[in-house]
């Protein structure tokens, strides 16, 4: 494996083992908490989407509709300016230069919204050339569909990306909690428009009125944010010249990142041009799938690797060794995130097909489909520990300043990606005599194994800076072993329980893989076991008190 190490490294990983509690129980736990209000959210509304519009024509449109202006989201949005604005913002506060942090927040904010003003028109005048460039194989009336979605969409993506401005004052004040449940707002909106419109307007139409339901969400997630981005930022005025310079370092990563976050994108593009050459079902089912993929990451890299960016931006002015406080804070973050993520890839493997149908299986969206979706899942399990990971590398070489770095591996990444997905997606389930529509896992396992790439370049070039980091075999043997026997026994389940339904089904599988994992870790007494259960607990504590 590419994340083990000799037995001569320093004691580095020794003291990550000892102390994971201080990334988990802190503001990790408090992202993590509000990412999973915000994926509960967005699960309940892709289960009511699939009940209504399942893998219809209509579901395609709505799917790559919504990735097309997305791209402006993430382009601009809460990855870039964790990367470009954060890092500086923070150490700013961290010197004691509040006057001078709130005026650079107000300009990036003042600058931010004329940008994203100025490309949400021309967004909104060019979706027909997007969609020819982005869904080619779209053509009719589903081509037709998926711009008058774009053209309302694009509005939606330029009010998200004000609201990652939000995200990043508050992340960077420790305020997390708001910034991550803020889009459970977002989220309940478009279920309203569904449950609303859904069982009195054609597929064709709920999928435009899901699109303006979008946008009211959009704006539902702006405001729930505001009072507590307003009260940080109590001097609300700008002086470009006082801030000249803060503002020169934000837009001097700003650029970097904008194109590593581009290349991204263009992946991302990739993948949505190959599925909207494959059969009808192939786009929607991607996407389906990506809910789910998405849930580990964002719950177990993006929550640890948003939380330690903002202290690692600090412990850069303030530390007096900086290379050994990113060292510890990163094998920490490392063991915490394999700890969640390693099971969430045995998971989907093994019973991926269970998963789904909890969640889908209803109305227009079949057991059929399920199974297409599982199939989606078992490849994104194949990178999804090296892509989780590879964020909490990212945010130590923005800690650093380093937006250069970051963005040459993700270059390569998406070349690979964009080579096996095409080689993965297209010719070979031709010559494996299999049905075309089988490609769709092609391209998940593909970006996977690019992942992997891309990690194992970010872990060599930030060793060579700051030290050895990384996972140790014994370590990562322990998660590997307990994932699996979990997973052989709840696959076993599924097998002798194929008639019970996909609801009775799921409960007798998934929380028994859930317990053999955590039952084998608490036998070991793993640290990381012992981090959990306090976020768990200190969370359950909150709600209780409240």
């Amino acid at each position: 494996m590419v994340i083990a190490h000799n037995a001569a490294v320093d004691q580095d990983a020794a003291i990550a083992a000892s102390k994971p509690a201080t990334l988990a129980v802190g503001g990790a736990g408090l992202v993590a908490s509000g990412i999973l209000l915000s994926r509960i959210a967005g699960v309940i509304r892709e289960s009511v989407f699939a009940h209504y519009l399942g893998n219809s024509g209509a579901a395609d449109a709505f799917k790559a509709g919504f990735r097309i202006p997305n791209i402006l989201q993430n382009l601009l949005g809460e990855g870039v300016l964790s990367a470009s604005f954060i890092p500086v913002y923070s150490r700013l506060l961290g010197e004691g230069e509040e006057e001078i942090a709130d005026m650079l927040a107000w300009a990036v904010g003042a600058v931010l919204a004329l940008a994203v003003s100025v490309l949400v028109a021309v967004g909104m005048a060019t979706a027909p050339y997007l969609i020819t460039a982005i869904a080619p194989g779209f053509a009719g009336d589903r081509r037709e569909l998926t711009i008058t979605i774009v053209r309302v969409l694009f509005p939606c993506t330029g009010l998200l990306v004000m609201s990652a401005w939000c995200l990043g004052v508050l992340n960077s004040h420790h305020k997390f909690f708001m910034s991550y449940a803020a889009p459970v707002a977002f989220n309940l909106a478009m279920i309203g428009t569904l449950l609303f419109y859904g069982p009195r307007r054609s597929q064709d139409a709920l999928a435009i009125d899901l699109a303006w339901g979008a946008v009211a969400g959009a704006a539902l997630q702006i405001v729930a944010q505001l009072p507590q981005t307003f009260a940080l930022l109590r001097r609300m005025r700008i002086d470009f010249v006082k801030v000249s310079e803060s503002l020169r370092a934000v837009f001097k990563n700003l650029g970097p990142v904008v194109m590593s976050r581009g290349v991204g994108q263009f992946s991302a593009y990739v993948d949505n041009f190959l599925a909207s050459w494959l059969p009808i079902g192939a786009v929607s089912a991607f996407n389906y799938g990506q809910i789910f993929y998405m849930l580990p990451v964002s719950l177990f890299g993006l929550s640890i690797a948003a939380a330690e960016l903002p202290s690692m931006s600090r412990a850069t002015a303030l530390a007096d060794d900086v290379e050994a406080t990113l060292r510890r804070r990163l094998n920490s973050g490392l063991r915490q995130i394999a700890f969640l993520v390693v099971p969430s890839a045995a998971a989907f493997f093994a019973i991926g097909d269970v998963i789904v149908a909890l969640v889908f299986q209803s109305g227009h969206f079949t057991h059929h489909d399920a199974v297409y979706v599982w199939a989606v899942l078992a490849g994104s399990g194949v990178g999804m520990l090296a892509s989780t990971m590879g964020r909490l590398y990212n945010s130590a070489f923005y800690a650093l300043w380093d937006t250069k770095t970051p963005f040459k591996f993700a270059l390569v990444r998406v070349f690979l990606s964009g080579m096996l997905g095409y080689l993965f997606a297209i010719p070979l389930p031709g010559l494996l005599g299999i049905d075309q529509r089988w490609g769709v896992a092609g391209l998940t396992a593909s970006a996977g194994m690019a992942a992997w790439v891309e990690f194992t370049l970010l872990r060599r070039a930030l060793n060579q800076r700051v030290g050895w980091t990384g996972l140790d075999r014994k370590f990562l043997g322990q998660l590997w072993g307990m994932a699996i026997l979990a997973a052989t026994i709840a696959f076993a389940i599924k097998y002798w329980t194929p008639h019970t339904g996909p609801r009775l089904q799921a409960l007798m599988v998934i929380p028994v893989f859930g317990a053999i994992y955590l039952g084998l870790a608490y036998l070991l007494d793993l640290p990381e076991f012992r981090g959990f259960l306090g976020i768990v607990k200190r969370r359950f504590g909150v709600r209780a008190s409240a």
